[in-house]
């Protein structure tokens, strides 16, 4: 049971781009001092909210600083680019962490991104993503040119431009081989994704902002993909995100998940803002059932936080992957540091990761080594 840090990262708009950039880092740092085992880092090019256009670059900056992390992309929207350069830069950032790399992917989920790379048609999206991971892979399976690899969409073709004895002409491949771990993220409920990612043995990232039911539903779609390949059931490659505050006692971490300066709650007012005039706020509701009109800010928060003291949080943790499945990471999510929230989330990642994490990490491997023996 692996513990990642998610970030997409999510800000107020006001704050400068290098103020929030310097809070990343000093999150990522922590994170690291603290254990965690995996970064995760969004990419949006046209949000001053989700301010990082490139999680590669960001990391690249990380990598010297940090001793045990693992870098991914969470996610490259390999739509918006094309997939050779995808290809070149995903590898160099290979090389450059010794394979400290996790290649997540997805088709994108920023309105204004899909307007401007022009690619607003979601089963469009679906098909162009497919389409560009196909193609890097066809570019590092290679040892080096000719390539002459031709997609609906792009082309990566060098053959006549090629100088062997001086390697020109020749793309980089992955420090990792045959390629990094590749992830894609899940948030329907029917996901298309869990389906792609269990037919091609990539691993699963479900989302923090969806509601328990949802990620359920990505654990039923997930198993049952898995066996219509012909693979056995297995939550080991499933990462499940989720927000968390924790605190010394119930009422005090009550107070701080509800609270109108906290991190939490303008992370799901953010979202659900967004979400409610594109018709997309089911993904947020817990009852499936209940109109948009009666969906509240408190009802998301209330299902989509985990909060209380440490062994609050121990139990709710144990709780939810009872009743979602059984995943085999745990990613939290990263949230802004503006007013008290910077102490209120340093204590989180803290009893997070040195109360919280052995002890779930003893009741899974003792919750998984019954069910091996008494299989």
């Amino acid at each position: 049971m692996r513990l990642g840090l998610f970030m997409m990262p999510l800000h107020p708009p006001e704050r400068p781009m290098h103020e929030t950039l310097a809070e990343d880092t000093e999150k990522s740092l922590l994170a690291d001092r603290l254990g965690f085992d995996e970064l995760w880092v969004g990419e949006h090019f046209s949000a001053s909210s989700e301010p990082i256009p490139s999680p590669l670059m960001f990391m690249a900056a990380l990598a010297p600083r940090t001793s045990r992390l693992t870098f991914a992309t969470g996610v490259i929207n390999l739509p918006n680019h094309h997939p050779a350069i995808v290809a070149a830069e995903a590898a160099q950032f290979d090389h450059m962490t010794r394979g400290r790399f996790i290649m997540g992917i997805g088709p994108g989920g920023l309105a204004s991104d899909f307007e401007l790379f022009g690619n607003t048609e979601p089963i469009a999206r679906g098909k162009r993503m497919l389409e560009a991971m196909d193609i890097i892979l066809r570019i590092w399976a290679q040892d080096g040119p000719p390539y002459d690899i031709a997609g609906r969409n792009w082309t990566a073709r060098i053959v006549d431009s090629v100088v062997p004895e001086l390697g020109v002409g020749t793309m980089p491949v992955p420090f990792q081989r045959p390629h990094p771990p590749i992830a894609i993220t899940a948030r329907s409920l029917d996901s298309f994704g869990v389906k792609v990612a269990a037919q091609r043995g990539w691993g699963v990232v479900s989302a923090n902002f969806v509601t328990t039911r949802v990620v359920a539903g990505h654990w039923r779609t997930l198993r049952a993909a898995l066996a219509e390949h012909g693979k056995a059931a297995s939550g080991e490659n499933w990462r499940v995100a989720r927000n968390f505050c924790i605190a010394a006692t119930e009422a005090e971490a009550r107070a701080r998940v509800f609270d109108e300066a906290g991190a939490n709650r303008y992370y799901f007012h953010y979202l659900s803002t967004l979400a409610r005039p594109a018709g997309q706020l089911a993904t947020l509701k817990p009852d499936a059932e209940t109109p948009d009109e009666a969906v509240t800010l408190e009802q998301i928060i209330a299902d989509c936080v985990i909060w209380g003291s440490p062994q609050g949080v121990l139990d709710r943790l144990v709780a939810f992957r009872e009743q979602v499945g059984p995943f085999g990471h745990l990613l939290m999510a990263g949230l802004d540091w503006s007013g008290p929230n910077a102490a209120w989330e340093q204590e989180t990642m803290r009893r997070l990761a040195e109360e919280v994490m052995p002890r779930f990490r003893q009741h899974v491997a003792a919750t998984e080594g019954g069910r091996r023996a008494a299989g």
